[in-house]
């Protein structure tokens, strides 16, 4: 099948999603309008209802995660037509199931937490850039292919969201939030992205020079090369594509954990008498008696060291050939690493 014949189907398949998704949106917005009627007062009059009364929080998620899973799906099938399937030299037949639950749970911890679209564009940006990084640099995937399968990530995750939520007041810069200044000083953004993306590269480095070539020849069945593992340089001078995903993956952990972290309410730790304290009370202020900043920076670094973990885990494993259980866990625990060692650090300038 040559390829005008191909993209002409991918297309025309996509153009039916959109056309459906944009009758679906322009529906949901004439219904949406119709809620602005009247009800009577106590005085028998009748007084307008506000007009931004939105849909209950439960149907708005129901949304989030059919238009999800509609441009994953879409946006996979359009890439395996436009590459001919350039994906599939590498790929095996996942366990379907896994993954959507997984998904869906991720999308789930997201809108119920309250991230935006930009939370979770960073958050899709950090779980599924190490399979991406894996599959470019030692499967020898083309980086624009790669690059394009990372992108329907990112866009399946955060596009609904932002679609059907505003953005937060943290990553909106609106006026009247904590530290509105450092949000919006361009040199504390360019050094705390290339911060982060400073530690992610010397631990990928740390790590490629010690366990993971050994850990790609024994779980990694069929893997092509381990070379760029064991011959990196330091700060991957020797390869732009760790250059350019750390600094990607220290722009996403500036927008995920920093931002948030500097814009939290300021709270003072509350006083605990111990001698008059319950077990439970007790129990309680040891595990969570943190500031409101220290709090917003330990559940953000969690909620990114577990996505990484189970969605680097789920790739490598039900998505790549030859990778065994324990190889993926591995490789998953280089990624969880750099994250929580970029959590603290970042917890640590925003707390100078």
């Amino acid at each position: 099948m040559g390829r005008p014949k191909v993209v002409g189907v991918a297309a025309e398949a996509l153009s039916s999603a959109v056309d459906g998704t944009a009758a679906a949106a322009a529906s949901l917005a004439s219904k949406s309008s119709a809620l602005t009627t009247s009800r009577p007062d106590s005085a028998g009059e009748s007084e307008p209802l506000k007009r931004g009364t939105r849909l209950p929080d439960p149907v708005r998620f129901a949304l989030v995660v059919i238009l999800s899973l509609s441009i994953s799906s879409y946006g996979h099938l359009f890439l395996q037509f436009w590459t001919q399937g350039e994906l599939h030299g590498i790929a095996k037949r996942p366990e379907t199931y896994l993954l959507t639950l997984w998904k869906i749970f991720s999308l789930a911890l997201g809108w119920f937490r309250e991230y935006d679209g930009y939370d979770l564009a960073a958050l899709a940006l950090l779980s599924h850039g190490p399979a991406t990084y894996l599959r470019s640099v030692f499967y020898g995937l083309r980086g624009l292919t790669a690059g394009a399968y990372l992108a329907v990530d990112i866009v399946s995750a955060c596009l609904p969201v932002l679609l059907l939520r505003k953005l937060s007041d943290a990553h909106s810069a609106a006026p009247g939030i904590q530290n509105r200044e450092i949000v919006l000083d361009r040199g504390i953004q360019v050094l705390t992205s290339a911060l982060s993306g400073l530690i992610y590269c010397v631990v990928l480095f740390l790590a490629s020079r010690t366990f993971l070539p050994r850990t790609f020849v024994l779980y990694f069945d069929g893997i092509p090369t381990v070379e760029p593992a064991s011959e990196m340089m330091f700060l991957g001078v020797n390869n732009p594509m760790t250059q350019l995903l750390s600094l990607l993956f220290g722009i996403a952990a500036r927008t995920f954990i920093f931002t948030p972290l500097v814009t939290a309410p300021q709270q003072e730790v509350s006083e605990f008498d111990p001698a008059d304290a319950t077990l439970g009370q007790t129990v309680a202020w040891n595990l969570w008696g943190y500031t409101a900043k220290t709090k917003e920076s330990i559940s953000r670094t969690a909620v990114v060291a577990l996505s990484t973990a189970v969605t680097t885990y789920l790739q490598c494993a039900e998505e790549i050939h030859g990778v065994e259980p324990y190889g993926a866990l591995v490789y998953a625990s280089v990624w969880v690493t750099a994250a929580v060692v970029t959590g603290l650090s970042l917890r640590y300038v925003g707390s100078v």
